[in-house]
């Protein structure tokens, strides 16, 4: 079994390095595909209210051979419930979904800023955690100046900002402001379009370099950037192949080549946090 690194969030909290993205397994399939990334090594699972699968996750959980408290489940609020107490039982509703008596790490989804209800929602996430339905609390896709509000008016930072990140948008200046606050980077589409992204002759010539799969070389490329990766996939031989990443490093100035092929307009669907609004 491959022994997946772990590291610690600001709040004390231990989570592996790389895991498991499920958008999309829902139903029968999606429940094959949780047990068979566990058995083959995965303890981080990243699902979301709005995936409508974090059924097929607990129930891929109850099937599998590895008990609860060994793994690391991870859910998110959707836009429309960041008033409080539609938020509290929307983090509620999740688990009862997923029949959890917790979840391992929950994240306002979306800032949704035109809305303007997102500190609301930090503050009930920050109650569910004081009340033990969450161990960890966290947000997706939020800017310096979003998380600079949290910790102004609660007192708060995340310890996790899930963002887009993958080599076409690097997310240099995001990341950079994540290590000098203590909030951990976590890399959602960090494959981004995987079919155009292997054609690439940098990480083709990187591949034939270490021998190693184009994937292989972008989610060691993810984890030298100290960011956790949640690539998707329900085939058990890419979730296995995936998860071979720590048996190799790659050289620095490989790791600036990757970085070479950011874009300024890298984003995959112009999902820019300013303007996003997800409900």
């Amino acid at each position: 079994m491959i022994q997946i690194p772990t590291t610690y969030l600001n709040d004390g909290t231990e989570i592996p390095m790389i895991g498991l993205g499920t958008a999309t397994l829902n139903g029968f399939r999606g429940v094959n595909a949780i047990k068979s990334a566990i058995n083959n090594g995965y303890r981080l699972l990243d699902t979301a209210y709005n995936y409508e699968n974090e059924g097929a996750v607990g129930k891929g959980i109850k099937e599998s051979s590895v008990s609860r408290k060994d793994l690391f489940i991870t859910s998110k609020l959707p836009g429309r419930s960041h008033q409080r107490d539609r938020a509290i039982q929307t983090i509620q509703e999740s688990l009862y979904r997923a029949d959890l008596d917790y979840y391992d790490l929950y994240l306002i989804h979306w800032p949704n800023p035109k809305q303007d209800v997102y500190v609301e929602a930090w503050q009930a996430l920050l109650d569910a955690k004081k009340w033990g339905l969450i161990r960890s609390v966290g947000v997706c896709n939020f800017l310096p100046e979003h998380l600079e509000r949290l910790k102004k008016e609660t007192g708060v930072l995340p310890s996790v900002n899930q963002i887009e990140l993958h080599p076409y948008f690097n997310q240099a200046e995001q990341r950079k402001w994540h290590e000098e606050n203590g909030v951990m980077t976590q890399s959602w589409s960090p494959l981004a379009l995987a079919n155009k992204l292997f054609e690439e002759p940098v990480i083709k010539k990187l591949a034939d370099k270490y021998g190693r799969t184009a994937a292989q070389i972008v989610l060691r490329w993810h984890y030298q950037l100290n960011s956790i990766s949640i690539p998707r996939s329900a085939n058990p031989k890419r979730q296995l192949n995936n998860l071979e990443i720590f048996d190799f490093e790659l050289e620095a100035g490989d790791v600036e080549l990757i970085n070479s092929l950011n874009k300024s307009d890298g984003r995959l669907n112009d999902l820019d946090p300013l303007k996003h609004e997800e409900f």
